[in-house]
């Protein structure tokens, strides 16, 4: 069951939060899942244009959570580089304030927060191999360098998948490298993963990357959070018919 499931959907609800928090009516529901997926969308995919070629505007986001109240909606940013989200004297992150809350019609608040270690996040990591395919890096190489700088700052297990036409090759293929320790239905296991595409002239490589990060710990509010949704081991009351 774990090599077809999202390893991070998988722990959703026992050993994960969830990354969107709130609650709505029936009727609403629908809608505001949209919406969320939008605001994700809009955030991820926005691009500029710097030296004649488009890039990302905001990169190297981990994470977006979304949490709503009856006055506005929290966004909480996640990323290995806040200033140049944030930008000179916050102008940025503003300007996206404000993008956000002309789209959605609510009220907008942004919060960011700094991730330390982007060496051991899956979705960093397989962002950083697409942009060095895109500047047509050898992958073989490059998939052996993240896996060597992930195992040298702490990560307990790697795996890479590359999928596509890799090297220019005349028929699309597959490659994996790993190392380390991958368990796939360990529950306890802190296992992340992360998606994405590389845009290259012979067509879309598919990057899909698996970390170790270690176990959760009690101290972790997502383990405090687990326990608490954990049955209760006493036998079932038994009745006389």
């Amino acid at each position: 069951m774990g090599q077809k499931v999202n390893p991070v959907a998988f722990r959703t609800g026992i050993m994960e939060d969830w990354k969107s928090r709130w609650y709505a009516p029936k009727k609403e529901y629908s809608k505001l899942l949209i919406e969320d997926k939008q605001i994700r969308d809009f955030i991820k995919k926005r691009t500029e244009k710097f030296d004649g070629k488009d890039r990302l505007m905001y990169p190297a986001i981990a994470k977006i959570e979304i949490e709503r109240t009856r006055d506005e909606v929290r966004v909480i940013l996640t990323t290995a580089r806040p200033a140049s989200l944030i930008g000179r004297k916050g102008e940025r992150i503003e300007e996206l304030q404000n993008e956000l809350q002309r789209m959605t019609g609510r009220r907008i608040n942004l919060a960011v927060e700094e991730e330390k270690r982007p060496e051991i996040v899956a979705q960093l990591v397989a962002e950083d191999i697409a942009d060095q395919l895109i500047k047509r890096a050898s992958f073989r190489r490059t998939m052996k360098k993240a896996i060597e700088v992930c195992m040298d700052k702490g990560g307990k297990g790697i795996k890479i998948q590359l999928s596509g036409r890799l090297g220019g090759a005349e028929m699309a293929r597959c490659e994996k490298a790993s190392d380390g320790s991958i368990p796939l239905s360990t529950l306890r296991a802190k296992i992340d993963y992360g998606f994405t595409e590389a845009k290259i002239a012979q067509g879309h490589i598919g990057i899909q990357v698996w970390i170790n990060q270690g176990e959760y710990s009690e101290d972790d509010n997502n383990g405090q959070n687990a326990q608490k949704s954990q049955t209760s081991k006493n036998p079932k009351r038994t009745y006389k018919r």
